[in-house]
């Protein structure tokens, strides 16, 4: 199987760029299950990018059911150093209007835990730092490759992952904006956790596309407004992955790419195999145990 740096996980217009060639499907299969799709590898910017479709073909998936951990481990597999995941969001500030988009550094994660979040569930227990959950190169390379494109670009801000797949509510809307979240969405948590624990630099270029619901001078969030913005910002974001995707050095070594080095919690010897072996890809480095085949 080709080695793949670089990960995007995002929709059709992603994966569907007139820029991208020689273009093959994998069906990929993990011990978490398959991923959200078919996964598709294309060559961008003279490299190699694998496409995830977050929510299947056709948008099929509801948020809170996606396979985060199919996805990234998928993405590890394949050889993934880098992901970026494409995001669209809801505003909770005025200044971060419509059609803007954000490289955002934090995240708050208000989902109601029925989501996996960890490859370390059993057998092997790790706990990784996520005190800034988005890479800094990644977040500037991407905000830089937007400014160029010509967009409105955000540099930072917090972003509040709720579970959906229903909109907040206004009291819930006003109660984020009040703890100084910036934008809102559904999917960034946890993929930017397991993303992490897989030792993958990660950063979210989110778009926004509307004010979510505590703005009373703008109409309520509804799926068809979200996907006609969606449609306005699509040319920014395909514009800022061509650059983006150019400019990045798959070979930096981050610290991300070495985040399991002080997380490990379990002894080497009281380490179940099976735990291990399930785990290969993503422990393979700090257990010492070469590449796979």
């Amino acid at each position: 199987m080709e080695a793949v740096k670089i990960g995007v996980i995002g929709g059709s217009g992603l994966y569907n760029l007139p820029e991208i060639s020689d273009v093959r499907e994998v069906d990929m299969d993990t011990p978490f299950g398959k991923p959200s799709g078919t996964i598709r590898i294309g060559s961008l910017s003279g490299k190699r990018v694998a496409f995830v479709p977050r929510h299947g073909e056709g948008h099929t998936l509801a948020p809170h059911a996606l396979p985060y951990r199919a996805n990234i481990y998928a993405l590890k597999q394949l050889g993934a150093r880098f992901i970026i995941g494409v995001n669209a969001v809801g505003s909770l500030q005025e200044n971060y209007a419509p059609g803007h988009l954000v490289t955002p550094d934090q995240l708050i994660d208000y989902t109601i835990h029925t989501r996996a979040r960890s490859f370390f569930d059993r057998g092997l227990v790790a706990h990784v730092s996520v005190a800034d959950p988005f890479g800094e190169y990644l977040r500037s390379l991407l905000a830089d490759a937007a400014e160029s494109a010509g967009a409105t670009v955000h540099r930072g801000g917090c972003f509040l992952i709720e579970d959906g797949p229903r909109f907040a509510t206004r009291a819930e809307s006003r109660l984020f904006q009040r703890w100084g979240c910036h934008i809102i969405g559904m999917t960034a948590a946890p993929e930017a956790f397991l993303a992490r624990e897989a030792e993958i630099e990660y950063a979210a270029l989110a778009h926004v596309t509307d004010y979510d619901c505590w703005r009373s001078e703008s109409e309520d969030t509804t799926s068809d407004i979200v996907i006609q913005q969606l449609a306005a910002n699509i040319g920014y974001v395909q514009a800022a992955l061509v650059q983006a995707v150019a400019q990045l050095d798959e070979a930096l070594e981050l610290p991300a790419h070495r985040a399991l080095d002080a997380a490990l919690a379990t002894g080497r010897e009281q380490m179940d195999e099976s735990a291990i072996e399930r785990l290969r890809p993503i422990v393979a480095r700090v257990l010492g145990l070469g590449k796979l085949e």
